[in-house]
Formats: structure tokens, sequence, C-alpha cells
């Protein structure tokens, strides 16, 4: 008896692999000079009415299902305007019909929102909600408009959409890093010189750089359209040409469809 007693309680235990019904999405975004990791589950609406129904508004809300969102930063952001360190959160929100309270807390180890406390909070910050027409059946969490120093984590479900904006301060410390790279035997040259002219940096430092890359790189088609276009930029129209066909030669002979294409408009502009 003791046996078949064992037997049972054994199959009563047992553990069945099954679909979950909010399924797990992990997003890593890298932004700045560092990267974002988000994590969370993501329930469906099913026909059933969400916000001001299943998920009551006003109040402190997982943002998704399961555990808690979970959202890592490598390196310090700000977020609508506010600074928020480097480190791991639990990402919750308070939904409101015209407004949501958006939560980074430092406890990111907790199921739901059932033991959040708001003395664990590192930042607050009001965001406004979108009525869509669209309905988004499953929560979806994304990073949008990313460039190097700003960023939306755009939050949708049911018929509502919340945009949160994200900034970092990319340009200091890449310029920091270019300083101390510049102090060692092997400089970047390329990429500091390509940083600067894109980034409306000091030209002729730029150029100077460009000029060093090209002598290290001579037969680069890459390296005579930036060249180029630093020369062009600075007003000098020949020299630009000059290395715009330089790059073309090159390209042509590498059979680099792209830099054939990059150079040839690049000698186009030269002649306006």
């Amino acid at each position: 008896m003791l046996l078949v007693a064992l037997g049972v309680n054994n199959s009563l235990n047992a553990q069945v692999k099954l679909p979950s019904p909010s399924s797990t999405q992990t997003i890593i975004q890298e932004f700045g000079l560092g990267k974002v990791t988000l994590v969370y589950a993501r329930p469906n609406v099913k026909g059933r009415k969400m916000f001001g129904g299943m998920e009551p508004m006003d109040k402190v809300w997982r943002t998704g299902a399961n555990a808690n969102t979970v959202i890592t930063f490598t390196e310090a952001v700000k977020i609508e305007g506010k600074d928020l360190p480097a480190g791991e959160y639990s990402l919750f929100s308070i939904p409101s019909k015209n407004e949501w309270t958006i939560i980074f807390n430092k406890n990111a180890k907790q199921w739901g929102a059932y033991t959040y406390d708001q003395k664990d909070d590192a930042l607050r910050v009001k965001v406004k909600p979108i009525a869509t027409k669209e309905l988004t059946e499953t929560f979806t969490m994304q990073f949008a408009n990313v460039t190097e120093s700003k960023a939306t984590l755009n939050l949708a479900w049911e018929n509502t959409a919340v945009s949160v904006n994200l900034t970092t301060d990319v340009d200091t410390k890449a310029m920091a890093n270019i300083t101390e790279a510049m102090k060692g035997e092997k400089k970047p040259y390329m990429q500091a010189a390509i940083y600067y002219f894109t980034n409306g940096k000091d030209l002729k430092t730029a150029l100077n750089w460009m000029l060093e890359a090209d002598k290290a790189e001579p037969k680069m088609p890459w390296t005579k359209l930036w060249l180029g276009k630093m020369q062009l930029k600075s007003g000098d129209k020949a020299a630009a040409a000059e290395s715009a066909k330089a790059g073309l030669a090159l390209a042509t002979n590498m059979k680099n469809d792209e830099y054939i294409r990059l150079n040839t408009q690049l000698l186009a502009e030269t002649k306006k």
C-alpha cells in the first residue's frame, strides 16, 4: 500500500511541460556606449477588458505577466530627463486614464507586484497614454527611434500605447575615449576622424586625422571616400574630386558595388 501511495503522490507532483499563456521575451538594445536588456512576459487580451478591468487603473502593475519585468542598463541614462544610474531594475507602472507613472524599482527579484515597496523606487516618471484604434492583442514593448544618444521605449496593449524617452550623454564619453586612445601607439585615426566629422567637431582636426588614416591604408576605397567627404566639407573640391576618383578606381578593381556607388556620388557632389 505504501508503494501505491508513493506512486500516486509522485504522479500528483509530476511536472508537465506545457506552453506558457504569457510568453517571455528578452530584448537587448545597444544604446550609447552600453546596452539595455529588457525581460518581460507578454499576456494576451483574449477578448477581455484589460485596463480598468483585469488590470485596475491607478494601481501598481507589473508591466507584463508572471514575474516582474526586469530592465538592466549597463550605463547611466536619463529617463524623461531624470537621472537613473546603471543597474538592474524592476519596471512597474501605474496606468491611469490621462497619465501613467513609470517606476524603476531597485528590487529586481519579485513575483508580480505583490511585494512591491515604494521605498525601493530608484525613479518615477510621468508619461501620457495614447488611445489607439488598432487592438494590440499581445502586450508589446520595444525600443524605437534609436540614435547614439536617444531612444524611446514603447509599450502597447489593448487600445493603449505609451512612450518613455531615454537619453544618454554618449558624446562626453566618446570624446574622452578618443582623447585617451590618441595617447597610444596605435592611434584610431579613421574612427576618430569620422566621429569628429559626423558629430560636427573640429573639421581641421578630423581632416588631419583622415590624411593620416589614408597614409596607413592608401588602397582602401572607404578611406578615400571619407577623406573626400572631409575635403569637400572644408571647401577643397579639387582634392575631394581626386580622392573620389581614386576611391572609385579602387572600388572598381575590388568589385565593391557599394563603394563604387558612394564614390561616384561624392564625385558628382564635387561638380556642383
